[in-house]
């Protein structure tokens, strides 16, 4: 079955966000008492729902986080997205090469996968095509957030590729249906439990896989 839309997650497939959002994660938690590696963060929490991750560090903590712990991570990662934030390697040739419908579909709130492609020079591309869990109430690995913007994109499941650099979302994309791109960088594994998961090792190589799929 040829596919006839890609659905993208953002972070750490089309912007460069993950070690930066564990680095302002890391700053924010330590005044209340938890010192966290870059890896720890990278593995506990990446790919996870923002309300999972505070739960997680609320249970280490044996406490609740205050009610401006959010804000104040979101205000921070906003401020070194701005100041640090790149594309990943390849992104934006390789939007501009496909020959298919493409979008966004992230567990981000919309703010955040604005000003991720926006700083990057991406949001051009993607426009009215940006889809947020936290507009339809469903998170990765929950297939929702896909199948809504498959649904909002007229294309069935089953043509849709879906490329995801978090267990979670390659999760999503199986449960979908759809064809997934694991997108795997520096040889990280990307543990899933899907046959037929394609592995991704360079993001321009999509366009021609596309094609011949």
């Amino acid at each position: 079955m040829t596919i006839d839309a890609v659905i993208f997650d953002c972070d750490g497939t089309l912007v460069d966000s993950e070690t930066l959002a564990d680095e302002a994660l890391i700053e924010c938690v330590r005044p209340h008492g938890l010192e966290l590696t870059v890896e720890e963060a990278h593995v506990r929490f990446r790919g996870r729902k923002m309300a999972d991750c505070v739960a997680e560090l609320e249970r280490q903590l044996g406490r609740t986080l205050p009610a401006d712990f959010v804000p104040g991570f979101r205000a921070r990662c906003a401020e070194v997205f701005r100041d640090r934030l790149r594309a990943i390697d390849g992104a934006l040739a390789t939007v501009q090469h496909l020959r298919v419908p493409y979008c966004v579909a992230s567990s981000g709130p919309r703010e955040k996968i604005e000003l991720s492609l926006g700083v990057t020079g991406l949001l051009p591309y993607f426009k009215d095509r940006i889809f947020s869990s936290y507009e339809i109430g469903s998170w990765k690995p929950d297939p929702g957030l896909f199948l809504h913007a498959a649904s909002v994109m007229r294309v069935a499941p089953a043509r849709c590729a879906v490329v995801e650099d978090s267990a979670p979302g390659v999760q999503a994309g199986v449960a979908a249906g759809m064809v997934v791109f694991a997108f795997m960088r520096n040889d990280v594994p990307l543990h899933h439990g899907g046959d037929g998961v394609r592995v991704l090792r360079r993001l321009g190589d999509l366009p021609d896989l596309v094609r011949s799929h």
